[in-house]
């Protein structure tokens, strides 16, 4: 069975320290499959969703419930508040800690996670980039809040035109991130990105799941309906006194405080969160498609398969 063979195979390569990294579009499936995967192997998960690391924000991430929760054991879930600045930096050095914590019990580790971003720092590392003065990010979160979004993209346009064509431009996060490598610095935040990968000390397996286009939407959608049923509007009413943070300028909570302050209809609002996550899906899946190395399996593909899929890689030098 491939069950079978994929423990054999681990035990027969048992020098190789193996991470399986799950990547694809929001609500396609992956915390399902992770959780298979770690109950096959015996072994634990790591998150690489930057979202689901704040403790304030459950319903509108869809982070794991306690009863996935309960089923493996996960790291970076909910394990931070939204109060606390948390870069992707310090995730990749939280997290390759964490994994030669898990390596020295477990052969194979399971990553899960939509962020690209953060999936990279893990598996491949990150550029080094200048440190930053706090006072500047102050200065640009606060120009975001009074002039919005799009001033900021100007002012990266202007900057470094190479960073605005390549980054997700509609993430203020990462356009405050190039802005404040570019004027700290006084060279264009794209002249750091090397794209030279680190050594790590692990094999990793990139397993991708995808679906239709229309597939995907339509799961979207009822994931979105979910999440209002669930009391979304509730969870976004405790957090408005926080609302400025950047962790919560997100899809599902940005919408949700403008229904709230009365600037959008509630149905709007709701529309607008289906839209926005669709156009969040469509990022994710040009993003993890740029790596050749992933292999992609149908959302609804048999585990088994996906099991003999693996086993073959973990053999493979």
């Amino acid at each position: 069975m491939a069950l079978t063979s994929a423990i054999n195979a681990v035990s027969n390569y048992i020098m190789t320290k193996i991470l399986i990294s799950i990547v694809g579009p929001t609500a396609i499936g992956k915390t399902a499959l992770s959780i298979k995967l770690a109950h096959h192997f015996n072994t634990e998960i790591i998150s690489a969703d930057s979202r689901q690391f704040y403790k304030e924000m459950q319903i509108g991430t869809a982070a794991p419930t306690p009863t996935e929760l309960d089923a493996a054991t996960h790291h970076f879930i909910k394990h931070i508040s939204v109060d606390k600045y948390y870069s992707v930096g310090s995730f990749e050095n939280d997290a390759i800690a964490k994994l030669k914590e898990l390596h020295n019990d477990h052969s194979v580790v399971i990553m899960v996670g939509g962020s690209g971003l953060y999936v990279n720092a893990v598996t491949k590392g990150l550029d080094e980039l200048p440190k930053i003065d706090q006072s500047l990010r102050e200065t640009l979160n606060t120009k975001l809040q009074t002039d919005g979004l799009e001033a900021l993209q100007f002012q990266l346009k202007e900057l470094d035109p190479k960073a605005f064509e390549t980054i997700a431009i509609d993430n203020p996060k990462r356009v405050i991130r190039a802005l404040e490598v570019c004027l700290s610095s006084g060279k264009p935040y794209s002249s750091f990105l090397k794209g030279e990968d680190k050594l790590r000390d692990f094999k990793t397996i990139t397993i991708g799941l995808t679906a239709d286009r229309e597939i995907i939407y339509n799961r979207i959608n009822k994931r979105v309906d979910i999440m209002m049923a669930e009391g979304l509007i509730d969870e976004v009413k405790a957090l408005r006194p926080k609302q400025h943070l950047n962790a919560l300028n997100t899809v599902g909570y940005k919408e949700i405080f403008n229904y709230l302050e009365d600037q959008w209809d509630f149905g709007f609002a709701v529309s607008e969160i289906k839209k926005n996550t669709r156009r969040f899906a469509k990022r994710q899946l040009t993003w993890f498609r740029k790596n050749e190395e992933t292999i992609w399996f149908d959302y609804k593909t048999d585990i088994e398969e996906i099991l003999d899929c693996i086993s073959r890689q973990i053999t493979t030098p």
